[in-house]
């Protein structure tokens, strides 16, 4: 439920799996998420109209509802509050922090991309819940990204965040997560390691692994 979805996320951390245009049907990878407990689902398709979108959207809060598994909607507050999604999450060049707040509702997750200190001070003062920071390596899924900020630029960014917790993207595969989650990451976030692997299934149950190797 959206009311405890803000200290579930709080509380969680680990993979923070962003669906886009995934090798298999969208509902497939997110049913085998929640199977394996993953604690947090984004649904990032930018092109997708709006019907499109929100049919797979409300697809992916009934696979996510009474799980272990919290879903974000990426760039759209609107719908992420129409459909029961758990929270939003709004890059520099989509709706402002303050403004997703105000339409989700003060229950909801809000994420926003942060790579300053001054961004994340921002983020803090207009009610955002988490920072994404990124790209931490070159990523081919985000063309117009900025430079890699790289592990070190990481622990510049996790040491300023200390009041949000932080999820960092770009480039992140099952070999160098762990070396992020280091740097102090609470989340990592991965797309074409898992969404464009293959067998993406496969590719989650390795990523898995690998976190699991690195917590022990």
């Amino acid at each position: 439920m959206v009311a405890a979805s803000r200290p579930r996320f709080m509380a969680a951390s680990g993979l923070y799996l962003v669906i886009t245009e995934p090798a298999i049907p969208h509902a497939t990878l997110a049913a085998a998420a929640v199977a394996r407990a993953v604690p947090v689902i984004q649904l990032r398709e930018k092109h997708l109209p709006d019907e499109e979108l929100g049919a797979l959207a409300r697809a992916l809060v009934q696979a996510t509802r009474g799980s272990e598994t919290l879903f974000i909607l990426n760039d759209r507050p609107d719908l992420a509050a129409a459909v029961g999604a758990d929270g939003v999450h709004v890059g520099r060049d989509d709706t402002d922090t303050a403004t997703a707040r105000r339409i989700v509702g003060p229950d909801a997750i809000v994420g926003v991309s942060a790579n300053t200190p001054d961004e994340i001070e921002a983020a803090v003062r207009a009610g955002a819940d988490y920072v994404g920071v990124g790209p931490i390596y070159p990523t081919a899924t985000k063309p117009d990204a900025c430079p890699p900020i790289g592990t070190q630029g990481l622990l510049t960014v996790t040491h300023a965040a200390v009041a949000l917790p932080t999820v960092a993207i770009g480039g992140i595969t099952r070999a160098n997560a762990p070396e992020v989650l280091e740097a102090g990451a609470d989340y990592v976030a991965v797309v074409s390691a898992i969404c464009h692997a293959d067998d993406p299934v496969k590719a989650l149950d390795a990523f898995l692994s690998a976190l699991s190797e690195k917590a022990t």
